[in-house]
Parts: C-alpha cells; structure tokens; sequence
C-alpha cells in the first residue's frame, strides 16, 4: 500500500491534495467527504465585512476560467461564530485563508486566530496592498518580508505565503518569504488577465480585469514551482489547473511537496478525492511506496538551462 502522507511544514497530511481558497466551501460537505482531503482551505477571510466586486464576476473563456471576486466576507465575527464550528467536526486539519490591507492589520487578523481547531494560517498576500499603492505584498521581496515578518511575530502557528504569479522575480519573493518566517509557500494564486465580448464590445467582467485559473495556466504555474523549489528549503505547495492525477505529479515532479485543487471543482466536485486516489494508483503502477518521493523527482540532470531561465 502507498503511504499518502506528506509532512507541510511541521503539519502532517493524511495524503497532498486540498483545495485552493475561494473554490471550497460548507456545501460542498453534502456532495465530499471531508476527511478524506489532506487538509481544509477556507475561503479567504477578512476582519472586516465585504461586499466584493461589480458583477459579473466570473467569465469562462477557453481552457480557463476568470474571475474578479473581490474576497467578500462576512467578517471575523462570523467566521469564529458560524464557519468554525462547522469544520471543527471533520478530521482534516483546518487552514484558514485571511487577507488583510496592511501587514499591522493582517498580524492582527492572524493573532486572533490563535484558537482549537484551526491548523495553519494561508496569508494570501496576493492581495492589494494599501501601504504599496495597492500593488499586492507579494509583487516584492520588501513588502513580502515585512508583512511575513509581522504575521510571524503575530502567530505561532503555521504560517503559509500564498504568492503571486504577477510578480517579475517570484524567486525572490518566494526567498523574502521564507527568510521571514514563513513555513510553506503556495504557488500561486491567479495570473491578472482580461477578455472582452466582441458583440457588445464590453470586458467581460464588470472590474474589467481579472484573475485567470484553470488548465491554461499550469505550465506558468509548473514553471514557477519549480523554480521556487529550487531556491527555498520550506515546502511549496502547488496551485494552478489541477484537474487530475496527473497534474498533481507534474507539480510535484516540479517540487511540490503537496497540491492546491481550484477551477477544477465547479467542474467536478469530486475532483479533489479523484485526485487522491489517482496519485494513489500512479504511485502504485511506478512502485512509488511514499507519495513524498515524487517531489522533486524531474528527471531534469543534465539538462541545459535557456538563456531566458530565471533561476537561482
């Protein structure tokens, strides 16, 4: 039998595959068994109450999905008094997904998530930042350590970076995250994109841009997973259109030590538990006894870097 289990940063999964915040949520319990899942990602959280975008928010274009959300929230408040309880009966470790303007209020968020039940903390510093002209923490290697910096002096839980791929240097970044304090990075959230009807000639999304997920974007995401691997001794976790088994061994292939499942699911909900037992059955097929063998695992030794490589 393959061991599934794969250790994030002091944390230990039952297997590698979670969902990817803003695509998991309470009802999906009617159609998933939750335990079954390496971990729980809430939806990002705020401290305080949010409306969202304009619609429309969500626009399908080829091999890809856009989506400009805008992180609505009902608040803290209601997440510790509503949401919690509610994961609290399943057995998968809980990580909670926050965002916050400025790195003093998301050290304060974190802080008051210091309670049972609550696993790690995934700091979506993918958001805009107030204190940088709202460019998100994670575009810079200064802004990212700062707010790492003040959400590890803040909690002594787990503490995730999920990163941007709208970023120049992600090597860097990825780098100022880990020096910081952080304990595992996620690669990454949405790429910033754009797509237009040509019959009433308007975006397609009422905040005109927004993020691109889905199949369409894993090979950047690949990419960028392996780069982060190879410059940091922290775990990255995966997340880019992942929809099958063998997605998820691509990236870990790349350096993925686990996964993140998103687009996928408002596809098939049960893509996440198809994804587990997929690794299971291509471990077993290669006689991988450990699913922590495969990350890192390209065969890459050797090979040439290009001219235009970006790596460490």
């Amino acid at each position: 039998m393959v061991d599934m289990g794969v250790q994030i940063g002091g944390l230990a999964l039952a297997n590698p595959v979670m969902p990817a915040s803003g695509t998991f949520a309470e009802g999906l319990a009617d159609v998933v068994d939750f335990n079954r899942l390496g971990a729980m990602v809430t939806k990002t959280i705020t401290a305080e109450l949010r409306s969202g975008n304009r619609v429309p928010r969500v626009a399908e274009i080829s091999n890809g999905l856009l989506n400009s959300i805008g992180i609505p929230s009902k608040g803290l408040d209601y997440f510790l008094s509503e949401t919690l309880p509610f994961y609290r009966q399943f057995e998968s470790p809980l990580v909670v997904s926050i965002s916050a303007p400025t790195a003093d209020a998301f050290a304060e968020l974190a802080g008051r998530l210091q309670l049972p039940g609550i696993a790690a903390i995934e700091a979506n510093i993918s958001c805009p930042n107030i204190e940088e002209d709202g460019h998100a923490f994670a575009m810079s290697a200064s802004s990212t350590s700062q707010v790492m910096r003040k959400l590890r002096a803040a909690s002594s839980l787990p503490l995730w970076a999920k990163l941007t791929p709208n970023t120049g240097d992600v090597v860097a970044v990825a780098r100022a995250a880990e020096d910081a304090g952080a304990d595992a990075l996620v690669v990454a959230n949405t790429i910033l994109a754009m797509s237009i009807d040509t019959e009433t000639r308007r975006p397609t999304l009422g905040n005109i841009m927004g993020g691109l997920s889905g199949p369409a974007v894993k090979p950047i995401i690949v990419r960028m997973t392996y780069q982060c691997a190879r410059a940091v001794t922290i775990p990255v976790i995966g997340c880019g259109g992942i929809a099958d088994a063998n997605d998820a061994v691509e990236f870990m292939l790349a350096g993925a030590s686990a996964v993140q499942v998103g687009t996928a699911t408002f596809v098939q909900p049960h893509a996440m538990t198809q994804v587990i037992d997929g690794l299971a059955a291509y471990c077993a097929r290669k006689g991988v006894d450990r699913v922590a063998d495969l990350t890192g695992a390209v065969s890459d030794a050797g090979l040439r870097l290009g001219d235009s490589e970006i790596l460490p």
